[in-house]
């Protein structure tokens, strides 16, 4: 399976997705409804949790951003991906279990602070990692940061600890946009 950058430089250019079961990358018409809300990315920090094929976090590259953190416990993928657009100095890749490395940034302090966060866990680990996520992640937003949560419009993962700030449905697919709460 294979999907595109939707915009910006990279516009058009083809991703390589995994081919392990249950994978299911973030479709192109999401992509390009959500980074349409998101409006402008010049010069930010991108972080990309469950990055599977690196998609969310190289959309983000493709539009402006100055920096993306992907992580995943296969990281293949996405470096596939990164080499093949030439993205190695703007694109850091961790192999880690997401819950295991939210644990070691120690609150923000080790990885640094993320003015966009991408969250796509595989819809069968939503339940798990729910609450590791709502107690980890807002330490990771810079001020005025936001995280993006893709998940089952059956089941959406919802956090507690930020503000929503508003819900899309596309389909099967529920995009929330979160951020600091007030």
């Amino acid at each position: 399976m294979s999907v595109r950058v939707v915009a910006g430089e990279y516009g058009g250019r083809r991703l390589a997705a995994p081919r392990r079961a249950g994978t299911r990358p973030t479709q192109d018409r999401v992509r390009e409804a959500l980074f349409s809300v998101l409006g402008p990315l010049a010069g930010i920090r991108v972080l990309d949790l469950f990055a599977g094929s690196g998609a969310l976090g190289i959309e983000a590259l493709s539009r402006g951003a100055a920096h993306a953190v992907l992580v995943d416990r296969d990281t293949r993928p996405a470096l596939g991906n990164v080499e093949r657009l030439g993205l190695g100095e703007r694109a850091d890749l961790v192999r880690s279990d997401i819950p295991r490395w939210l644990a070691a940034s120690d609150g923000g302090v080790a990885a640094g602070r993320f003015d966009l966060v991408f969250v796509d866990a595989p819809y069968r680990l939503a339940d798990r990692v729910g609450q590791e996520l709502d107690t980890r992640l807002p330490p990771l937003l810079s001020e005025g940061g936001r995280a993006i949560v893709e998940s089952s419009a059956r089941r959406p993962l919802r956090l507690e600890s930020l503000e929503q700030l508003r819900s899309r449905r596309y389909g099967s697919v529920d995009v929330a946009f979160y951020g600091e709460a007030s």
